[in-house]
């Protein structure tokens, strides 16, 4: 029985690092033939790289300041992602928007989280957007990064409803406890090799009608 190589896994985050958490405690309870082997960030004060060092994976820390640009500081990025030969870049809490350079350079290989269900409620504020303008059914997205904000191809979704007596912090919880496991599962079908893209629409292979 032939063994595939693991998928080497980078996460790219900000800040407090929940996403990261709930992704390295899947990794560490499943077998998804994948290695968490970097976090990277923007700052060097994210607790998410406090996570990393608690669990021994590597940390790199590159700040925007100390480049020209924003495409001099991608190039550099994808100078680390070469060398610790990352397979799928995960962003979890990343808040630098991503040069076009650096998105087309490793296209269909970067996923991202956003809480809404996409196409709606698109940028920054997903969750308060989706709760000001009351709606019933909210949710979670998990999808492939393109040239667009919150646009590239879908993975995974799952509603998530709104109750009346729902505030926006109790929203916010729900989400985020949907946020982690939902993650989780889609970089699991990616390190299986269960991801297949066509146009728009991502097929997970080896799932039956539902």
């Amino acid at each position: 029985m032939s063994h595939k190589p693991l998928k080497r896994l980078a996460v790219f985050a900000s800040g407090f690092g929940s996403n990261l958490g709930a992704i390295i405690d899947y990794m560490e309870k499943n077998s998804v033939n994948g290695s968490l082997v970097l976090v990277f960030s923007n700052n060097p004060k994210a607790p998410a790289l406090n996570r990393a060092v608690q669990h021994n994976i590597k940390t790199c820390v590159l700040e925007p300041r100390d480049y020209g640009s924003r495409e001099e500081y991608d190039r550099q990025i994808a100078a680390v992602v070469q060398e610790n030969k990352i397979d799928l870049i995960i962003l979890a809490g990343y808040m630098l928007l991503l040069s076009s350079w650096f998105v087309e350079k490793y296209k269909n290989r970067i996923m991202n989280i956003h809480p809404s269900l996409l196409p709606a409620f698109k940028g920054m504020h997903g969750i308060k957007d989706a709760f000001d303008w009351g709606v019933k059914i909210t949710g979670v997205t998990v999808h492939f990064v393109d040239g667009k904000l919150d646009h590239g191809p879908i993975i995974l979704q799952k509603e998530v409803p709104v109750s009346q007596s729902d505030t926006l912090s109790s929203l916010e919880e729900k989400i985020h406890k949907v946020e982690h496991v939902l993650y989780p599962e889609a970089i699991g079908y990616y390190c299986q090799d269960r991801l297949r893209i066509k146009k728009r629409k991502v097929i997970i292979t080896g799932i039956e009608k539902e």
